[in-house]
């Protein structure tokens, strides 16, 4: 029988703590914490450092290498062509890594699912056995950004359009209401639209994502196998999806304030590090600031890993609290959470005995031989 949202959240509690702790075995936190990573299932509170801090700045001396500022009349065009050509490789770099970054995501979603499901993680079996499925969920994801793409486009666009078309523009002071209430409208839309791709993605990565594992289909069929299990009860799945709202954000609270002990840890020694380093006299040139790109890659990527370290066992919760409800609609998927106790090995049949005769089928025993009688006397 189907369960509720809430019923299923003590037994992925119980799950978590299965898997995690009985026994605690350090490898699989450190291959959960990876897989966290690239499949995207982090729920720490993001930590924004600030970017403007205010170091003291050289009053003296030739540090810097500058050259005198110039009027924007006089600006060198190469220069400009050199500028714009960077900032266009960067974007075109950025959009190809972030392809490839939702490449592995989309893989490692599977892997996750299979980890948290047989409570074992291996990535290279894991990368072996789920990356055609993987594919596959990576072509949905593409389609969905380009369908959320346009969708908001139109939704923006089209009210956009009718308030240039009627004027509005031109002269803003005369329509001011009509500017608020459309803007107003404006962000009206966009909530609807996050919300509808929030919920969408909810889905997928907690639904879509079994069913296409298990029934080895793709984006498409998966959806329409998936909406059969919706349309029967809409309200449940709701209630499904505001819970692990709420439970996200209190995750997200939770492992925020555990993981600011391991961050502070890191990135306090290394802004010393630089604080003394620039108070000694260092320079900015091509070497330190090379040096300091890759350090600085280096340390934001261990600092993203202890993250995930500190996040294992909402990393693994959540998944199988999603798990455990839509087991309880999904046959297959329950087969597998819950399987059948190996039935008793039979019990091997001993031959009977060769029954005796009867006593009237026996042959006719002869009597024993009688003594030899003794001789006589005399």
């Amino acid at each position: 029988m189907p369960v509720s949202a809430v019923d299923c959240v003590q037994p992925a509690i119980q799950h978590a703590r299965e898997q995690l702790f009985r026994p605690f075995r350090f490898g699989q936190w450190s291959r959960l914490a990876l897989v966290g990573i690239l499949a995207a299932e982090l729920h720490s509170a993001s930590c924004n450092f600030p970017s403007n801090l205010n170091w003291p700045k050289p009053r003296h001396g030739n540090e810097f290498a500058s050259t005198p500022a110039q009027p924007f009349g006089h600006i060198d065009p190469a220069r400009i062509a050199q500028f714009a050509g960077l900032i266009i490789a960067a974007v075109v770099l950025a959009i190809m890594l972030g392809i490839v970054l939702l490449y592995i995501s989309s893989v490692f979603r599977f892997i996750l699912f299979d980890s948290v499901l047989k409570k074992h993680c291996s990535i290279g079996e894991g990368w072996n056995r789920w990356h055609r499925a993987g594919r596959r969920y990576f072509l949905w994801q593409i389609v969905l950004l380009i369908a959320q793409g346009l969708f908001l486009g139109v939704l923006l666009g089209v009210p956009l359009a009718i308030a240039a078309a009627l004027g509005w523009f031109n002269n803003a002071g005369q329509h001011l209401a009509r500017s608020v209430l459309g803007v107003l409208l404006l962000v009206f839309i966009f909530l609807l639209w996050l919300l509808a791709s929030i919920v969408v993605q909810l889905l997928a990565k907690d639904f879509l994502v079994p069913v296409m594992a298990l029934e080895d289909v793709d984006f498409a069929d998966g959806w329409s196998r998936l909406l059969t299990f919706i349309r029967p009860e809409p309200g449940k799945f709701a209630v499904y999806l505001l819970l692990k709202v709420v439970m996200g954000i209190a995750a997200a609270i939770l492992f925020g304030i555990l993981a600011l002990i391991p961050a502070i840890i890191i990135v306090l020694p290394v802004v010393l590090a630089v604080i003394a380093a620039h108070s000694a006299g260092m320079t900015w040139n091509v070497a330190t600031i090379s040096t300091a790109i890759v350090l600085g890659t280096l340390l934001l990527l261990l600092l993203f890993y202890v993250i995930s370290f500190v996040n294992v066992p909402a990393t693994v919760f959540f998944p199988a609290y999603a798990i455990y409800f839509f087991a309880s609609r999904y046959p297959k998927l329950d087969a597998i959470l819950h399987p059948a106790p190996p039935e008793p090995a039979p019990v091997s049949e001993v031959p009977p005995l060769p029954e005796s005769p009867p006593p009237e089928d026996l042959p006719p025993t002869e009597p024993p031989p009688l003594p030899p009688s003794p001789e006589p006397i005399g």
